[in-house]
């Protein structure tokens, strides 16, 4: 009933300002209602002729005729006035929260059965935007108890972000939680990298870096994993799923395997005809078509260096362009050696 009160006063003001050429919202004391409404109160009351000036006044029955003469109009007490304009709102706002407090009682049941059902959690959870990502990578982090793995790749992240990765796990390394991080081979170059190692291995954090590693990966106690899902990484995925999370630790317990310990040194020496390792990677990612920059990607490196390994490839196997290249090594035999 207060709505349509409400409704129904308000266009009963709309209309007197609309008759009088004074405007503004509906329940709203105007500057000149306001002064006349302290002169009322001043005085004790007002003639009508001066209220006409804010019909505001009336609308919200701040004024009230004198007994003793039609003239006049008596201010009401500013606490009853307000008890008076205040008591539907408290009422439509109590009715309200009984509406709500009704609903949840409702859904009460149904949270217990959702509860009960684990393949209702969210198993897959997008996050869009650095800030977000970070946020939930903190808390992830913050949430560790037993181990956490992790995929780094490319030459090396940037000093700040290390810096930020630092005050992650650092606590946590404290805290005895087992930590285990896979970078390429380029990342051995990388100065925040060298010292961001030789913060957490102290602590028994494991290190071991490979040629060619899968994209960022990040798993938290073989239960939670973050992924990016795009390759700008300002969207990524945080994954529950039971079936997904132990796919992906298997991954890289593989990549693990595989990998070259930080304090081992690799070799760099030329081993087949003059061919490095490195270079036959990308000898085997030419032949499988992709391009400089994908190629340097997948191997954690700029372009330019990339490019100078091709001209080291070109050079070796007397290859004038880049169709004579991929034929040149596919006559090679070289990519028929393992790494």
């Amino acid at each position: 009933m207060f709505l349509q009160f409400r409704t129904l006063r308000g266009w009963q003001m709309e209309s007197n300002r609309a008759t009088s050429g004074h405007r503004h919202r509906p329940g709203e004391l105007c500057e000149a209602g306001k002064n006349l409404y302290a002169a009322a109160l001043r005085s004790g009351r007002l003639s009508r002729s001066e209220a006409e000036a804010a019909p505001c006044l009336l609308d919200l029955a701040l004024l009230h005729p004198d007994p003793d003469d039609v003239q006049w109009l008596r201010p009401v007490p500013p606490a009853i006035a307000l008890n008076q304009l205040t008591h539907p709102i408290e009422r439509e706002i109590q009715e309200r929260r009984q509406i709500a407090i009704s609903l949840a009682d409702t859904f009460e049941p149904f949270m217990t059965l959702t509860a009960m059902d684990p393949s209702t959690t969210h198993a897959i959870t997008v996050l869009e935007g650095l800030s977000l990502i970070n946020t939930t990578l903190d808390r992830l982090t913050a949430e560790c108890t037993e181990e956490l793995l992790t995929v780094q790749p490319g030459s090396g992240r940037r000093p700040d972000t290390l810096e930020k990765g630092l005050e992650r796990v650092a606590p946590l390394l404290s805290n005895g939680v087992k930590m285990r991080t896979l970078y390429q081979h380029t990342a051995r170059h990388h100065p925040s990298t060298l010292a961001f190692v030789e913060h957490v291995t102290p602590y028994g954090a494991e290190v071991r870096t490979l040629e060619e590693i899968i994209e960022r990966l990040i798993i938290v106690d073989r239960k939670v994993a973050l992924v990016p899902a795009r390759s700008d990484r300002r969207i990524a995925l945080e994954l529950r799923h039971e079936g997904l999370v132990q796919y992906l630790v298997g991954v890289f317990e593989q990549f693990w395997l595989h990998g070259t310990p930080w304090d081992e040194q690799l070799s760099y020496a030329p081993e087949i005809d003059g061919i490095t390792s490195t270079q036959r990677s990308i000898a085997k990612l030419l032949v499988d078509g992709h391009v400089d920059e994908a190629i340097a990607r997948r191997l954690g490196m700029n372009v330019r260096t990339c490019r100078a390994h091709i001209a080291k490839l070109n050079t070796t196997l007397g290859s004038g362009s880049r169709a004579q290249l991929g034929y040149l090594i596919a006559q090679s035999g070289i990519l028929d050696h393992g790494h």
